[in-house]
């Protein structure tokens, strides 16, 4: 399986923003977008910005959104293809698909201060679905699921102050309904555009394949 190795704060110097791929230290000193705020490289310092052409923003638009969610080129592609046939709006649709992928309800749900640390939870088979062990990343949580650790796992020491995180939690998706005592989230509908909260336009991506 092809694994991506690239460096995560490297990728948010790339997109010139946070991207939020390791948890707490983005929001730290230590951040690369606080240390060195310009395109990595021997001249990333003297690298424009504002000239880009139509295929070099496509292609950015794309990348960010895999660098957000933590998929591969095969992989997204693979999300692409799923919707784009779908009624509704291509891109939308896109960036809901990607919203509504096991890890990223991990993440979303508080259990893991990244999407990483959240791939690696149900990875490791420490997530459940409708009380069923479920260890796919990319597995499509539909509406009505609920998601919670699995049996036996909240013991772990991993989970020991979960009850502490969950308190101080407040950007809680409005499309999941999260119950405290049990720790389980369940799908109450799908995320609409403006709850994905990704700033960037998905549409282009679509443009990107269509060319």
């Amino acid at each position: 399986m092809a694994r991506d190795t690239q460096a995560q704060c490297r990728k948010c110097r790339r997109a010139m923003e946070k991207l939020f791929l390791k948890g707490d230290r983005c929001n730290g000193p230590k951040c690369a977008m606080i240390k060195r705020a310009y395109i990595p490289g021997a001249h990333g310092k003297k690298m424009s910005r504002g000239n880009r052409s139509e295929y070099g923003t496509q292609l950015s638009a794309k990348q960010k959104i895999k660098r957000i969610y933590g998929v591969m080129e095969r992989q997204f592609r693979k999300h692409f293809d799923d919707v784009k046939n779908k009624k509704g709006v291509t891109g939308d649709l896109l960036l809901i698909r990607l919203e509504t992928r096991l890890d990223n309800i991990v993440y979303r749900m508080g259990f893991a201060s990244s999407r990483a640390l959240a791939r690696q939870l149900v990875n490791h088979g420490l997530i459940a679905i409708n009380n069923k062990k479920v260890s796919i990343p990319s597995y499509e949580v539909k509406i009505g699921q609920t998601v919670s650790i699995k049996a036996g796992k909240e013991q772990k020491n991993y989970f020991k102050n979960l009850d502490q995180v969950l308190k101080n939690k407040q950007d809680f998706p409005c499309w999941i309904s999260f119950d405290n005592q049990k720790a389980e989230g369940k799908i109450i509908s799908l995320p609409t555009r403006d709850e994905v909260g990704t700033n960037v336009d998905a549409q282009v991506v679509v443009e990107f394949y269509s060319r």
